[in-house]
């Protein structure tokens, strides 16, 4: 009895995420399932089709002994950056894979959610203890990606010269807005940081550990779209002493001039969202922007940026939730680490340099998928997804 409930809450849970994943697919044309205007950014119908491939390789083909797979090229068309899994398709050229086709991929996703359900259904008592964790790890790498797929839908969209609406029930849109901002005040001490619990984590969060932490002063609320653009109109991206030497080359070299999405056209500025180009909400947390832009506004209001640590410190008596929020930590392993075995030990240990740290969640993330020890990671320049800025003080 205990075996089928835990089936039962397995299957129900898989169920959710993935009909989630298809939902926010709705709205977009044939045509927007395959556009790759950059790097970053995957075609929606690759990420319909990685994660099903996640759960094909790393459940069904390791334990349905009779499985076959729906197609022998989805190992190379599917797989994003797996080294032990084998040869993949150039991160840049998934907008090249005209074929195979969204119908197909639809399929897949239905084929594999099937056997899975007769795997779930067959499965002993050892078998299901087996085979949940990694059931388990493909939902929240799915969620994940439910959250890429809202932000490189909105640069495919916010690319194109026509600005178009994105129109979805599944829009979250934004929930707070504020007009002043206060400074929480955390006193200087021994702190424990890291996840501990039975609810899921990633192996990034761990192990729980302590920091010591001068006394800090943090701000309770994200900053606004209204006082970003004091920063703009003083000449931000304009004066090179708000800037490290990076951003302030990529400022330069990139002609970057405000946040991602705002367009200054006749005397005012202008913002794409998925309701298409409005002029911007001054009260709404400034969003899509760069470690790089963060840092610069920071330093610019004669404040920084919390450490990771300092976030997670003060995150229960702090609005979060709205926008990832950029850090001044490095993304490095925590005292202990040790990176898992096999293909899924590639999942968060090797990206280990050259990224910086995020913290919070944003309104796109999806439900279940925040927690206050979640270690978001991305490169400095990067700003297409959902993240903005909180600032700090000694």
């Amino acid at each position: 009895m205990e075996t089928r409930t835990q089936v039962q809450v397995l299957r129900e849970r898989y169920e959710q995420v993935r009909r989630l994943t298809v939902d926010i697919c709705q709205g977009l044309e044939t045509e927007d399932y395959v556009v790759q205007p950059t790097a970053d950014v995957s075609p929606p119908k690759w990420h319909l089709g990685h994660t099903t491939w996640f759960f094909e390789t790393f459940v069904l083909k390791p334990h349905c002994p009779d499985y076959q797979p729906f197609s022998e090229d989805f190992d190379y068309v599917f797989n994003s950056y797996y080294e032990t899994i084998g040869r993949r398709v150039v991160r840049t050229d998934r907008g090249n894979l005209s074929r195979p086709t969204v119908q197909k991929l639809f399929r897949y996703r239905d084929y594999v959610d099937e056997r899975l359900y007769q795997l779930l259904e067959l499965a002993s008592t050892d078998l299901l203890t087996e085979i949940s964790p990694n059931i388990e790890l493909g939902i929240n790498h799915e969620q994940q990606h439910q959250e890429l797929l809202w932000s490189d839908i909105k640069y495919i969209l916010g690319n194109n010269p026509l600005f178009p609406r994105f129109l979805n029930s599944q829009h979250p849109g934004i929930t707070d807005r504020h007009s002043e901002e206060g400074f929480l005040s955390i006193n200087f001490g021994n702190y424990e940081i890291g996840h501990v619990g039975p609810v899921f984590s990633w192996d990034n969060e761990h192990n729980r550990h302590t920091v010591y932490l001068q006394q800090f002063e943090i701000s309770t609320t994200p900053v606004t779209n209204r006082e970003y653009l004091q920063f703009i109109d003083s000449g931000g991206y304009t004066d090179f002493r708000h800037w490290h030497s990076d951003g302030w080359a990529w400022v330069n070299m990139q002609r970057i001039q405000a946040p991602l999405y705002w367009h200054h056209w006749d005397g005012e500025w202008l913002n794409y969202t998925f309701d298409g180009l409005r002029p911007i909400d001054l009260q709404e947390p400034v969003c899509h922007v760069s470690y790089y832009e963060a840092y610069a506004y920071a330093n610019w209001m004669g404040l920084r940026l919390p450490t990771e640590f300092e976030w997670e410190v003060a995150a229960p008596k702090m609005q979060w939730g709205q926008r990832w929020e950029w850090t001044e930590s490095a993304y490095l392993p925590y005292p202990g680490y040790k990176r898992p075995a096999g293909a899924l030990g590639e999942y968060n240990g090797k990206f280990m340099a050259n990224q910086q740290v995020l913290r919070g969640a944003s309104a796109y993330t999806s439900p279940g998928h925040s927690r206050i020890t979640y270690r978001n990671f991305f490169q400095p320049q990067a700003r297409w997804q959902f993240s903005g800025i909180r600032t700090a003080c000694a």
